[in-house]
């Protein structure tokens, strides 16, 4: 079972994940953590921070020589901003001199300071900052070493920025990623991309910000992971819940998802064909998103993520009530994003590849990476055995 803890907020000394039932013999290095997180700070329309926010990593402990030891691996992230907010963030016994009090909507802020009995806003925003992403990527960096090893690959794209939207039916393959996260705004689509730039722009002139869809894909996702006996073992419910416990996210469609309900069952479902050259099953299509029944079918496993335009606006104007005078204003502003939508397609990858990581290790297990790929290769050679396949094979 793969399970992970992240803790810290936004602008205090770091970020600390712990995650626990990666196997032994798993390669991992600081340096490819810290090429992920480098991914996620990608995207025309991002702020300043993004500039100049550097990711130091520290591995803590759970890996040795480059290798994981079958122990939990703890990673640390430290701010660079620290030295600016020790006052202001210290753990030390004290109080603020500069209390937030105009709660944001479309942030955490009212409710959190409602159901913790806060005064100050910032008690609330900096962990419910999309910050914390960071220390998630990095244990889906772990993650997605772990699937590599058994040859499943993990990458997103940008569908739709603000009212821009990609026409473009064709999905990167893993071997475009680097063309994918080399466009400004990660679109597969150089024309869809030019549109989306001139949305961020538009938006950036008036201070204000924009939403949009990434689209993630997983290739090489075995049968079977995942189940149907159970409801909180079914691969797309896990899948859903851990889309939309991203920062600004709203919404969450598996393959076709919305459009399926507007289709006649006749023209909505995947067909089976039967490879006898390759004697395995085969889809043409990728309606389901390569999932049935709460269990992966084989085919790509495709889920799309819709962001809201983001909270925070350049130009404050969205109405609020100051939680201590109960006068009308407008919220206050933290340093802001025009869109984080590239970006949040990272986090995605992130969140899809520790759930099928999590998966493969339930079906197929093992304390190393050795056993478990002797498991996973075990049992997709018996699957030609299956329905008496093997007394007509060749």
């Amino acid at each position: 079972m793969l399970r992970y803890l992240t803790a810290g907020e936004s602008h205090g000394k770091g970020l600390v994940v712990i995650i626990e039932g990666l196997p032994a013999g798993l390669s991992l290095t600081a340096e490819e953590v810290q090429g992920e997180l480098a991914r996620r700070r990608l995207g025309y329309g991002r702020g300043p921070r993004m500039r100049f926010e550097v990711d130091e990593i520290t591995l803590l402990g759970g890996i040795r020589h480059g290798r994981t030891l079958g122990s939990p691996v703890a990673i640390e992230i430290a701010n660079t901003e620290w030295p600016k907010w020790t006052e202001e963030m210290s753990p030390a016994p004290g109080a603020t001199a500069k209390p937030l009090t105009q709660p944001r909507p479309g942030h955490a802020d009212l409710a959190g300071m409602q159901k913790y009995g806060f005064d100050d806003a910032r008690d609330v925003l900096e962990r419910a900052s999309a910050r914390e992403t960071a220390a998630r990527v990095a244990a889906g960096t772990c993650a997605k070493a772990l699937l590599a090893c058994l040859d499943i690959s993990v990458l997103s794209h940008v569908i739709q920025l603000g009212p821009a939207r990609s026409g473009n039916a064709a999905r990167p393959a893993p071997e475009d990623l680097e063309v994918v996260d080399s466009s400004s705004v990660r679109c597969f689509d150089p024309a869809a991309e030019e549109e989306m730039v001139a949305e961020i722009k538009a938006a950036a002139k008036v201070g204000d910000s924009l939403g949009g869809v990434a689209e993630v894909l997983a290739y090489g996702v075995p049968v079977g992971l995942g189940s149907h006996v159970h409801w909180d073992r079914k691969l797309d419910a896990q899948l859903a819940g851990a889309l939309m416990s991203i920062q600004a996210v709203k919404a969450v469609e598996i393959g076709d998802g919305f459009d399926l309900a507007g289709m006649r069952g006749s023209e909505a479902h995947d067909a089976i064909h039967w490879d006898d050259a390759d004697r395995a099953y085969t889809r043409e299509t990728a309606r389901a998103g390569g999932i049935e029944g709460g269990m992966s079918t084989g085919s790509l496993v495709v889920a799309r993520v819709g962001m809201k335009p983001l909270a925070t606006l350049n130009r404050p104007v969205l109405e609020t009530v100051d939680v201590m005078t109960k006068e009308s204003t407008v919220s206050f502003k933290e340093r802001t994003d025009v869109t984080a939508v590239p970006a949040m397609g990272v986090v995605a990858e992130t969140m899809v590849a520790l759930v099928l990581a999590g998966e493969a290790l339930r079906k197929f297990g093992g304390d190393s990476v050795a056993e478990l790929v002797r498991n996973r290769d075990a049992f997709l050679a018996g699957l030609p055995e299956q329905h008496g396949l093997a007394a007509s094979a060749p």
